[in-house]
């Protein structure tokens, strides 16, 4: 499978001009032979926006941002992933991100589960950690976001589901490169999967984004942007590469799962 991660400026956009972004990029990205694009945290509306602005450009799961990545999806024959503010049945505003497949069917819907600081906590509720996985071109994907995988269970649970590739959509800053550099590596490591890690760069009211987007193997190897690059990255994933990764590194069949409270892997 061919993915692209696309990396470039925030934005307190309307969500219309964040869409047709979406729609330009995913237009590249299809035409340079890529299944997937994923695109960064709260892609519709910008992130750091505030508390009022992220209610009222919140919208459902099925709103109108949603009906327009779908039907992108559909005409470009690609799956996306995309970061956005969720208008909640109950009321509650959540970060959450959504996978769309190449038919415009939704795949995954995930709340951000781990709040950073006052900035997030100020606009969101927290998600309930539904650590789940769907199933793209033959590929068990899962969602996280940003700060979440900086929590290594998060991530556990999700390779313990059966994940091939976490896709990650983050807006990290400037002083946290070490968690673009080095953590999610780790990750991808310790778990023996892929993931995909699609942030920011540049500024955005009183942040700076850090880039250093990243596709990172099995193998603990990493292919990334720069700091401050705008663009695509993209990358061939194998499915003999990640089985060797984990024949070498067979962390999660070694794992003792009884000592952790822990499911025991379901694919691996």
């Amino acid at each position: 499978m061919r993915i692209a991660l696309y990396q470039g400026p925030a934005g307190p956009h309307a969500p219309e001009d964040n869409l047709a972004r979406l729609e330009a990029w995913a237009t590249q990205a299809a035409g340079q032979g890529a299944d997937l694009v994923v695109f960064p945290e709260m892609f519709l509306s910008g992130y750091n926006i505030g508390a009022q602005a992220a209610a009222e450009r919140a919208q459902p799961a099925d709103g109108a941002g949603f009906k327009h990545v779908a039907t992108t999806a559909q005409r470009l024959g690609i799956a996306i992933a995309y970061g956005y503010p969720e208008a909640g049945p109950d009321g509650a505003i959540y970060n959450a991100a959504q996978l769309v497949d190449s038919q415009g069917q939704r795949l995954l819907n995930y709340r951000k589960a781990h709040l950073f600081g006052g900035l997030d906590r100020a606009m969101f509720t927290p998600g309930d950690g539904r650590f789940v996985t769907a199933k793209l071109n033959g590929w068990n994907l899962g969602l996280l976001i940003c700060y979440d995988v900086e929590f290594p269970e998060a991530v556990r649970h999700l390779a313990l589901a059966g994940a091939d590739l976490v896709l990650v959509p983050t807006a990290n800053m400037v002083g946290f490169e070490f968690v673009a550099d080095v953590t999610v590596r780790a990750r991808a490591y310790e778990n023996g999967c892929y993931l995909a890690y699609a942030n920011y760069s540049g500024p955005e009211a009183d942040l700076t984004y850090c880039g250093l987007s990243s596709l990172n193997q099995p193998d603990g190897t990493q292919q990334v942007l720069s700091a401050t690059e705008e663009g695509l990255l993209f990358s061939v994933l194998a499915k003999d590469a990640l089985a060797a990764c984990r024949q070498a590194s067979p962390y999660l069949l070694d794992l003792r799962n009884d000592l952790y409270g822990l499911p025991h892997p379901q694919s691996i």
